[in-house]
């Protein structure tokens, strides 16, 4: 049988979602929790992979069991057995085909901007002191929803086969506290949300005009795309999965 398990956690103390050789990660602190409870050993699999000091507010990943399993019961018993800075939603039984990672259609992102210095944001959002120009931003934002290749916003060395994303909305919205960029694609390469946000800073601090933006994405190459923000303004928001996925 097998079972997904939604799930949202504050990332500053896990080195991201997957498991490390000497590192602590929400991964490994899940898969202990279960294996406890359970009493057998439960491996996950996720619906992607956040980075170092990235949160999530909500995360699937699944796991394989042979007997049926209490769902609100395990849910209660491992919210009361993890650490503050993780919470399990729900755990519930899907077809035994489906996958955390491949089934997901769409995954949504946010990255939170402050621009007054707040203690209440100092582990949750980016700090920039300087004025933002949000409307060329936002212009410069408008190239991430005609192109396809972002191997200019890719982590370096990394091992994927393709760079085709496609991205259905970008867009910066300023609140009276801070300023949340939003993006939703169908699937998203390492650093690319960072890199992404790095490089509309250059455009929103008057460093480069709007259309540099269809400059570093045409030449699909990282060293031409804007340095990566922190990693604790970013947050994994939803993922979605299609109906067929419930039983």
């Amino acid at each position: 049988m097998r079972f997904f398990i939604e799930l949202s956690y504050f990332g500053k103390g896990y080195h991201g979602w997957q498991r490390q050789p000497n590192a602590v990660s929400i991964q490994q602190t899940l898969e202990e929790a279960l294996s406890t409870l359970m009493r057998n050993k439960i491996e996950l699999m996720g619906a992607g992979r956040t980075d170092a000091g990235v949160h999530a507010k909500q995360l699937f990943a699944h796991f394989d069991f042979e007997d049926a399993i209490d769902c609100p019961e395990l849910k209660r018993r491992l919210n009361a057995f993890l650490p503050e800075d993780i919470a399990i939603q729900q755990i519930f039984e899907v077809g035994v085909e489906a996958h955390a990672r491949f089934d997901a259609i769409a995954r949504s992102y946010e990255y939170w901007l402050v621009q007054d210095k707040s203690p209440f944001y100092k582990d949750s959002a980016h700090f920039i002191r300087e004025p933002l120009d949000f409307e060329a931003m936002n212009k410069a934002a408008i190239y991430l929803l005609e192109h396809r290749d972002f191997e200019c916003f890719s982590k370096s060395n990394t091992d994927v086969k393709t760079y085709l994303c496609n991205i259905e909305n970008a867009v910066w919205r300023i609140g009276d506290e801070k300023a949340v960029f939003h993006i939703t694609a169908d699937r998203f390469l390492r650093n690319m949300v960072r890199a992404i946000v790095g490089t509309l800073l250059e455009i929103g601090l008057k460093r480069k005009p709007v259309e540099w933006m269809q400059h570093v994405l045409q030449s699909k190459d990282r060293s031409e795309a804007g340095v990566s923000v922190p990693a604790k303004g970013l947050y994994l928001t939803q993922v979605v999965y299609p109906d067929s996925i419930h039983i």
